[in-house]
């Protein structure tokens, strides 16, 4: 009995040995199957890695060959561009005014008489032996406007380079620069910039900090940008005084950054615009305040009584805004215009031009800014000037200040552009000695300007009889964005 017990213990295999030997048998059956793996696929996976490698190196070449060829084609637009801007005599003045700088590095001019700022905007210079025609159409149309208007300043809102490369055949956006810097100085007019979204985008070779140091060359003896303050988002935050001879500040002329994209839009195929930025808005209002402050200073130093109430007219100092970008009451001022019925409003006045856009119509800076806020409450900025939207040219007066479009030049840009003339010309602030101003606005076309022979044929003025919004279906009223 004892003996059958025993072999029955012995051949009994418990549970967990029925698990440990299962574990076992698995870990050999994978050794097994790793001994047995076949070396075919490693060399799959290895060439399908090298085959990955050469597509990669091929587009690579591809790209650079690309760069060398749009880069050595492109040196010959770019310098006989280059060439025929250092090609135009100078403008003849009957006394040309010469800017001083101030205590803080400003710019000024002084004057008793009429000061006369011609703004331009949206040049839109390729540099690139795509754009090569283009930049030549844009030069002589820059040119002709400038010699007949013969302005002290002329000021750029934005977008004086254009270098997108299935544009421009470059995206070198120094070229640009050099070649407008070129033809202001051979006109020998003085001028600076506000910087629009295409003067440095993403892809370009050079950024803002980079155009600014170029700007502020020596050797451009008639170009008064400066890049601004260091503690200021953006760079070429300007201010530029017109002075009487008595010292008193009779207009103060602000150029901002109005940045490019935003919201992740690097490349702006969204249309998602900047704004300008909280602490541009207060150095606006801190330099105000102090040219104000220096004014009034000035008025109560004078001895004789008389004397005080005289220029004590110059304790309110007037002044004006120009960036690229406009701002969001642009749209809001036009809307409330066209829902009216194309009516003055309480709060509207319309005063000339027209809406060529079609969609959004403007295409101002998404975010909120409180830089209309702050021109309010101050009460100095009689005039605001942008540019952006080439085919917007109206000036509207929204809540006691006038938003200005000027007229834009761009032959490359716009998908056609070169052969429609609406838009094209340039704006003339005339600035009086008592800080009154007046706009004048001229279409290239116009006939008041030397243009080269042949230079208006095939020119389809794709606004005329248009009163003011243009509709793609041809009507005139407010379209679905305005209503």
């Amino acid at each position: 009995m004892h003996k059958i017990i025993q072999i029955k213990i012995q051949n009994f295999i418990s549970p967990r040995r029925i698990e440990m030997e299962e574990k076992k048998n698995l870990r050999d059956l994978a050794s097994k199957n790793l001994e047995k793996t076949p070396e075919k696929p490693k060399k799959e996976k290895k060439k399908s890695n090298h085959i990955a490698r050469k597509i990669i190196i091929f587009i690579l070449v591809i790209i650079v060959a690309f760069m060398g060829i749009t880069t050595l084609i492109g040196s010959s637009g770019y310098k006989g561009n280059l060439e025929l801007a250092a090609s135009f005599e100078p403008v003849q003045y009957t006394k040309q005014l010469t800017p001083k700088t101030d205590s803080d590095g400003w710019y000024y001019f002084e004057t008793d008489k009429t000061f006369k700022v011609l703004q331009l905007t949206d040049i839109h210079i390729g540099a690139g032996f795509l754009s090569a025609s283009k930049d030549s159409s844009a030069l002589n149309a820059v040119a002709a406007m400038i010699r007949t208007e013969k302005p002290d300043l002329v000021i750029v809102t934005g977008d004086i380079g254009y270098p997108v490369p299935f544009q421009a055949g470059t995206r070198n956006n120094k070229r640009p620069a050099e070649i407008f810097a070129t033809l202001m100085e051979s006109l020998g007019v003085y001028w600076t910039l506000g910087y629009g979204n295409h003067d440095t985008e993403l892809y370009s070779k050079y950024t803002r900090e980079d155009l600014s140091e170029f700007y502020s060359d020596e050797k451009w003896e008639h170009c008064i940008f400066l890049a601004g303050p260091e503690d200021i988002d953006g760079y070429g935050n300007q201010l530029i005084r017109v002075v009487n001879s008595k010292g008193f500040t009779t207009q103060a002329l602000f150029v901002l950054d109005s940045h490019s994209y935003t919201d992740g839009d690097f490349l702006g195929i969204r249309w998602q615009y900047d704004n300008i930025h909280k602490n541009q808005i207060q150095w606006y209002e801190e330099t105000i305040n102090q040219v104000q402050s220096d004014n009034v200073l000035k008025v109560y130093s004078l001895d004789d009584t008389d004397a005080i109430k005289k220029y004590s007219k110059y304790n309110d100092v007037k002044s004006m805004l120009f960036f690229h970008i406009p701002l969001t009451e642009y749209r809001d001022a036009w809307n409330e215009f066209a829902e009216n019925g194309y009516q003055d409003t309480e709060n509207v006045r319309y005063d000339y031009g027209m809406v060529g856009e079609t969609g959004t119509l403007v295409y101002c800076g998404v975010g909120d800014d409180d830089l209309f806020e702050k021109v309010l409450e101050i009460g100095s900025t009689q005039a605001i000037f942008c540019g952006h939207d080439h085919f917007n040219n109206f000036s509207i007066n929204y809540k006691g200040v006038e938003l200005v479009y000027g007229y834009s030049v761009d032959y490359l840009a716009y998908i056609g552009v070169y052969k429609k003339g609406s838009q094209r010309g340039c704006t003339c602030i005339n600035i009086e000695p008592d800080g009154s101003y007046s706009i004048d606005k001229y279409n290239l076309y116009s006939g008041r300007y030397d243009l080269p022979d042949g230079f208006a044929d095939n020119i389809t003025m794709q606004f005329e009889g248009v009163t003011f919004q243009y509709l793609e279906d041809g009507e005139v009223g407010a379209t679905e964005a305005a209503k």
